[in-house]
Formats: structure tokens, sequence, C-alpha cells
């Protein structure tokens, strides 16, 4: 029988139990230190950019998963547990996102959390013609083709107006989309933009001017915005077409017959185009014609609206932009004369009624 007493060797048990729960203890305070250092450390990437679309449904695990699978080289385990800790990990957004060099497991659950999504741009112009807003958004990249393969009528129902032309119902400007949205998304945009921007400039429009209703603005637009060379002109370009449009003389715009020779159009207006009746030819026909013929911008929008006060009934470009305005038909030949010479029919603006 040993001569120790027991309470020597229950002393020593409590000191190694000390010792390994001090161990242990310092290896928790080392791991937390670890994954604290971890969670503002930058994540090693696998190319420059990052990117990942986020699946509605996707749950924080599949997220994790994916952005490792996407590049950002970590441990999938790691970036779970964090997202978890954090308490945000059921706020986590569907979307498309992006990251850079620098990125941290903190400044990432950041990003998806808040919904900063990566966004890619369009651009639609003033002055084009739904054959070039739908070939723009053909060539928009990651932009879904949904309405690619719909007709005009489709289009528009799909766009929330049924039985509306679609011919300049949108409005110019660049609209933000996220990877892989509907190029409908980006059309109900735009046409809601244009709904509200000419609902704005018939509102303030001139109590004088001689059109009856909303579309009418919007077709005279259109070929304001057509007309324009600079923009400092679009007023009194409006003012002479509303001054036509009042003694019921023809408009003789050349853009208007271009619209309606569509395809054909190699470029050269002919005496022939201009003569042949057709419901887009402003020289054989009083008044508008039926549609717009592009998308007027907003500067054309209030320009037709507000037409410049002015006795001009005729102006025609010099070339370089610019418009010289006349009040009778003896000064509107001389400027023809000066600056529309070489053999065809001075442009409908420079055109005798």
């Amino acid at each position: 029988m040993s001569g120790r007493p027991a309470g020597s060797r229950w002393a020593r048990v409590v000191q190694a139990a000390a010792g390994l729960l001090l161990l242990v203890a310092l290896a928790v305070a080392a791991g937390a230190w670890i994954a604290w250092r971890w969670i503002d450390t930058p994540l090693p990437l696998a190319a420059e950019r990052v990117e990942l679309s986020i699946e509605p449904g996707m749950n924080p695990n599949e997220v994790a998963q994916a952005w490792v699978q996407a590049g950002v080289q970590t441990s999938p385990r790691w970036l779970y547990e964090w997202f978890r800790f954090s308490g945000d990990a059921r706020r986590i957004r569907a979307g498309s996102y992006e990251v850079e060099a620098g990125v941290t497991p903190r400044t990432l659950l950041e990003k998806i959390v808040q919904g900063r999504e990566t966004l890619l741009t369009v651009r639609l112009i003033e002055g084009w013609t739904l054959r070039e807003v739908r070939a723009a958004l053909a060539a928009a990249e990651h932009l879904r083709p949904t309405g690619a393969g719909l007709d005009e009528a489709a289009l528009m129902a799909a766009v929330g107006a049924p039985g509306q032309r679609a011919e300049g119902r949108f409005f110019p400007d660049t609209y933000a989309y996220s990877r892989g949205v509907s190029d409908i998304t980006v059309l109900k945009r735009a046409h809601q933009a244009m709904r509200r921007h000419l609902a704005e400039a018939w509102a303030a429009r001139d109590p004088a001017l001689p059109l009856k209703n909303e579309d009418e603005l919007l077709i005279l637009a259109s070929i304001v915005e057509k007309e324009t060379g600079l923009p400092g002109d679009r007023g009194r370009i409006a003012g002479v077409f509303a001054n036509r449009l009042r003694i019921g003389m023809p408009l003789q715009t050349d853009p208007t017959v271009i619209y309606g020779l569509g395809a054909g159009f190699d470029g050269n207006l002919r005496r022939r185009d201009l003569e042949t009746d057709g419901p887009f030819n402003t020289y054989t026909r009083r008044g508008l014609p039926p549609p717009p013929i592009a998308m007027p911008g907003l500067g054309a929008l209030r320009a037709a609206a507000r037409p410049e006060a002015t006795e001009a009934l005729y102006f025609v470009a010099r070339g370089d932009g610019t418009s010289v305005f006349s009040a009778t038909l003896a000064d509107h030949n001389r400027a023809v004369d000066r600056y529309q010479r070489g053999g065809r029919p001075a442009p409908a603006r420079a055109t005798t009624p």
C-alpha cells in the first residue's frame, strides 16, 4: 500500500486537468483569433474578377459552395460557418454579383446581404427605330432574349400596352440590368419612361399647339428628332412644322419618306420616292404620318410641345449640322441655291409645297 496521501494524488489530477483546460482554452482562443483574422483577410481569387449568380431558393451552404466553385479560393465550410455565425445567412439575396481582389469574407457577405449586384447596361439612342432598338437588345451582354421572337403586337402586349404601335414608344436612355434579366424587363422600363415623359410634355404644351393628343405630340417629336442636327435648332424646327400644320401645308420632311421605304432605302432618296404616294410620304399627304418614325428624346418632346415662336415656314441644312430658316419662298430658294447643290431635289426641309 502506497505511503502517498490521497490528497496529493488528487492535487496532481486537478493540476493536470487544469493544464488541459488551459490548453483547450488557449486552442479555442487561438482558433477564435485565427477565425476573426480570417473574416477580415482578403480572399485569394482564381481570376481578377469572380462572378456568381445566386439563384432564388439557394440555401447559405449552397451559396458558399457556389462561391468556391466560381473561384473564391477558401474553405466552403469556413465560408458557410461565417454566414451562419454572422446571423445574416437568411438575408442573402438572389442576384448577379462580382468580387475583385481585396474582397474579404466580411465584405463578400455584406455585398450579397445588401443586394449590391453587378449591373450591366444597354443604351437606347435618340432617333433609333424599333428595329435598331431590338438589335441593341439582342447584342446586349447577358440579357435574356425573351422578346426577340415576338411580333410587334405580341411585344407590346408583353410590355403591358396591347394594341399600341411599338415605334417610338420606348424612351431613349441608358438602362441598367442584372445578368439573366429578360429584354422585356428593359423594354417595360423604357415604355414606362416614355409614357411618363410624354405625359409631362403634353401637360406643359403651348395652348396654341395644333395637335389633338399625346400621340400626335409623339409623332411630331419623332420628326423633330430626325430632322435636327443641332439641339439648339429643335425649337425652331418644331415651330416650322407647327406653322405648316396650322395652315394645312404639307410637312415635306424626308425622314418620314425614308421611314416608309424601310429596308428598301439604299441611302439615296430619289425624286420618284418623293412623288410616290404612301402613308409616310409627307410630300403627297398633308398632316402627320400614322405612327412615330423613331424614338424622340426629352429635348425633342419638349420642343414639339412648346415650339419656338417663328414666322419661318422653311428651313434648309447648311451641311454643318445647323439650318437656315426662311419665312418666304424667295428667301428659302436663295438658301437652297447656296447650301443644297448637286442635282438631286433639295431635302424636304428645303422643298417648296
